[in-house]
């Protein structure tokens, strides 16, 4: 299987921050966005960006930026679409989404959702990590997805559908197991508080 490209998906509306761009928030002297680059950058072949508005405003970051074709804000898997018909313009086969306020993912998140998806025709994967109330916790927006299916997922967008687990559920996609070790690495900042707490995670005041 060709190396994915990467899709950092930065099209919410930040709600529960006031609005704005939550991976343009400062955290340990750069910004969320950046710590997701760089994190992001060296597991895949090519890297764009999913946000909606002016893209004038991550033009410092030399990115590719994608904008949902789907209006409305439909959620990340409208991020997926954008970066499924980029990586089809591109030639590739799969992409591997990220969210851009999940400053501490896995650093080897794309080695083991490839792993996860070996043998499948259409590969398809989510991360996930032990939850023991619930078996696992999946992470819809950190994902293998793959180019062939982006014309159903058009269609399932279009049809309404917003859930992410519900379509990957459908393709029968699996799940790559991630363990937690002092603190969930798929953790994102939603609210001022989760912000403050990612500080206090790396020792920073800003």
């Amino acid at each position: 299987m060709k190396q994915p490209l990467g899709i950092i998906l930065a099209g919410g509306q930040a709600t529960r921050m006031g609005g704005g761009d939550k991976g343009l928030l400062r955290l340990g002297g750069t910004t969320l966005l950046t710590r997701v680059i760089e994190r992001l950058e060296p597991q895949v072949a090519g890297l764009a960006l999913n946000a909606n508005g002016d893209p004038s405003r991550f033009a410092g970051y030399g990115l590719p930026v994608l904008a949902d074709s789907i209006g409305g804000y439909a959620g990340p898997l409208a991020g997926v679409l954008a970066g499924l018909d980029w990586a089809a313009e591109q030639g590739a086969d799969t992409i591997v989404t990220a969210a851009a306020d999940t400053p501490f993912f896995p650093p080897d998140l794309v080695p083991q959702l490839l792993l996860a998806a070996e043998g499948m025709q259409a590969p398809l994967t989510l991360a996930a990590t032990p939850d023991p109330k619930r078996n696992r916790n999946r992470h819809p927006t950190f994902g293998l997805w793959p180019v062939a299916l982006r014309h159903d997922l058009r269609n399932a967008l279009q049809d309404g559908l917003r859930k992410v687990v519900l379509w990957t559920d459908a393709h029968d996609g699996r799940e790559a197991l991630f363990p937690v070790g002092d603190f969930d690495p798929f953790f994102n900042v939603n609210t001022p508080e989760d912000l403050q707490l990612a500080r206090q995670m790396i020792g920073a005041e800003a």
